[in-house]
This record gives structure tokens, sequence and C-alpha cells, in this order.
């Protein structure tokens, strides 16, 4: 275990790391303000942390917390024994329910902590059509959260698929604990005042925004092993990074952890070939070495070492789906990076990686976006699409070049490190 994720301090129990993990969820992912209802869906091996979070909510003032659990064994149940026909369907009631507290002032937060591999052994054409038919029911709610109407955030929990998964090598017990301390140690929990830690890193991801959006670049050029790819980027993007200000004025990450700075990508002008640099953990599949190529924003080839079928299944979801909805970078010296562990998990593999996302772009990366219509965010080359899948494309072999609108290229990164102040 690299000993950046140890604890720090022996005296610190797990039970009062978790209880910290639940504070910097609710004070700085959610910025939770009294008199607000919060929507929280986890897998019930995250039960400890869920309860946890619901006490420091409710000490924060929330009115209600509503928590729905999700069961991975019941999934299973359903790729095993469900009626054919059945794969079309998804639980529209629930999403549109979950819009609806949102439209009226609910924050949202997600406890993830899935098996990497979950549905690996399943039929792809069974999982991409399951995943259509949730990604078109999830729609309502993920246009408000996509486009942050309201505060939410994601937070990660230790469970023994995943820690297996981690740490193959170790007892399950152990794989649980390395893993506990990983997410604690990422997400700054371990720090003397976790909240004073999240203010002064949020603070750095801002100035590096400010150097970007100062830039104002017209493309980016990412160069390395099996990568050549020019990713112009939407007019009138603006970059972001760490805590945002949702509409309703709420200061929130949406991220816990983050190490990014990400912007939306021009969903007509990506151009080029490029190749993950990490694994894919989708929807319970294991996507690795992907390759593809660009051309004028679309994907018109596409292949993985592993997970090809269901890759092909996630871009055939809708024309949106083979054109880019973000572009972030990340340096290779974060520490999620430095702790040499693959997660298997995109909330922190992001993190060790620059990356792109195919799908859904953010309104909130367009200047004054959060007012436009479909047709003004498309028209400044915003993507729409019924996803939103981050995958990995930095690393120390990868450079980057700002290019600008008068087609100049300037270093941004050299072996995956920041060369700009």
């Amino acid at each position: 275990m690299n000993d950046q994720f140890r604890n720090p301090s022996e005296a610190t129990s797990h039970a009062q790391r978790l209880d910290r993990l639940a504070e910097v969820a609710v004070r700085v992912g959610l910025g939770l303000k009294p008199g607000q209802e919060v929507v929280m869906t986890a897998p019930l091996e995250a039960v400890a942390l869920a309860r946890r979070i619901t006490e420091h909510a409710y000490e924060a003032g929330a009115s209600l917390v509503t928590t729905l659990f999700s069961d991975e064994e019941a999934t299973l149940m359903r790729f095993r024994h469900g009626r054919e026909d059945s794969f079309d369907t998804a639980s529209a009631w629930l999403y549109e329910g979950m819009a609806s507290a949102f439209k009226n002032g609910a924050a949202r937060l997600a406890i993830v902590g899935e098996d990497p591999s979950l549905l690996a052994q399943q039929d792809p054409e069974k999982v991409s059509r399951a995943n259509r038919a949730r990604s078109k029911a999830y729609m309502p709610a993920l246009n408000l959260i996509a486009g942050f109407d309201t505060n939410w955030t994601i937070v990660s929990a230790a469970t023994p698929a995943w820690a297996k998964a981690v740490f193959p090598n170790d007892p399950e017990d152990v794989a649980v604990a390395k893993l506990w301390d990983a997410i604690f140690s990422a997400s700054r929990v371990d720090a003397d005042d976790p909240i004073a830690a999240w203010a002064a890193h949020n603070g750095n991801l801002q100035t590096r925004t400010r150097m970007l959006n100062e830039k104002s670049y017209a493309a980016l050029h990412f160069k390395g092993p099996g990568t050549d790819l020019r990713v112009g980027l939407a007019d009138d993007h603006e970059w972001n990074g760490g805590s945002t200000t949702a509409k309703n004025g709420i200061v929130c990450n949406a991220n816990i952890p983050t190490e990014e700075v990400f912007t939306t990508p021009h969903k007509d002008r990506v151009d080029g070939t490029v190749t993950s640099t990490k694994p894919l953990s989708y929807q319970g599949t294991l996507i690795q070495d992907i390759q593809v190529r660009f051309e004028a924003g679309r994907i018109v080839e596409a292949k993985a070492r592993t997970g090809e079928a269901v890759l092909n299944k996630v871009l055939e979801t809708d024309e949106g789906a083979r054109r880019l909805g973000e572009v972030a970078l990340v340096p290779n010296s974060s520490p999620i990076s430095r702790s040499g562990l693959l997660f298997l998990n995109t909330l922190f593999d992001e993190n060790a990686s620059s990356h792109i996302a195919l799908g859904q772009a953010y309104s909130k990366c367009i200047r004054g976006g959060g007012t436009m219509s479909e047709q003004e965010l498309a028209a400044r080359g915003a993507n729409k699409s019924l996803i939103h899948i981050d995958w990995m494309i930095g690393s120390g072999q990868v450079d980057v070049d700002g290019i600008t609108a008068d087609g100049q290229a300037e270093p941004l990164m050299r072996g995956g490190e920041w060369v700009t102040a």
C-alpha cells in the first residue's frame, strides 16, 4: 500500500474518519442549506456511510433525507431470470419523481461503490438495452444535474466487490480496509481540518481555471503513445474546476474527490486518434485499451481489448454518444495518480488522468449557458446525448498544447505535468 494512503494518525478510528467523510459530503460536497431536502442513492453495502451523511444533513438543517438503496445481487437476478422484453423497461416514475424533487430545491447526493465487473458475463445486448432504457428515463433528472439547477455531489464507499477488484491478492477484510484508507486520503478526510483543506484545494483549482479562461484557447492538442488528437473547444466555452455555484446560489463540489479542470469541446471539431490510458468500468463491464478515431467530431472507428461489444453498444445509444461532451486536464502528479492504484472507478481514475467524456455536455461550461435553450447551446458546439461517460487519456507520456485562435501551439502539459504558471 502506498504510504500516502495510510492513515497519518493511528489514533483516528475508522468510525471517526467515516464521520469526517460524511461531514465533507454534506458541508463541502453539497454545501447544504437549512430547509433543503436531500435525495440520496447508495448501494446496500454503504449503509454505514449513508447513515452518517443523514445525521450530518439533519444537523445542517435538512428538512428531509430520502435514501434509495440499490442491490447488485438483485441486478444480476434481472439479467439471469428477467423476461426478454423487460430489458427495454426502466422506472420512469422514479426518475420523474427525482426530477420533481430537484425542481423543488432538493439536493442530490450519490454514494458509489459498484463492482467494476458486475455485468461482465452478461449478454452485452441486454446490458445495452437496459442502459439505454435507464438513460432515457433518467434524462429529466440528468438535465437538471448537468445544468447545475441544484447542488449535488458524488462520494464513494468501499464495498467488498470493489475492494477485491482493486486489491485482488488480499483477503476481503484487508482489501476493504485498504480501499477505505485510499478513499479517506483522496477525499482529504485525513487532513487536520478537512473543510479548510478543501477550501485551499478549491482555490488552487480555480487559479488554474482563471488562467485557462484568460487564454481562451480554440483547441487542445493531445500527443502521446497511440494518441494524436485535436479537441476543438466550444464557442464561448468556460473552464471550471473544484467548487461551483449552482443555479440556486449554493456552492457545491460535485465530485469528492476532484483534481480536474474541465470544459466543453465543440461537438463538430474533434479530429484524430486517441488511446485510453486506464480501463473504463461502465455499468459493470470493464472496457480496456480503448482506441477510437474521430472525424469532424464524430467517432468513426472504435475498438477495445476487452468490452468492445459493450463499447460499441454505448456508441449506438444516440447520435451524441459518438461525440464529446467534456474534456478535462489533470496532472500526472495528482495524489490519486501518485498512489499507483487503479481504482476501476471513474470518480477516482478520472482524477488521476486527463480525460474526455462521450455524450452530454455541461451547460455550465458555456458562458451564460445556464439560461440558453438547447438550440443556443448546440449552436456554440455543446453536445446532447443520453449518456455522459468519462474515460482516461492522460499519462506521464502524454503532452498537451493549447492552440490559440490564430493556430499557434502553446505548451500546457509536458509528460503529464503543467508547464504554465
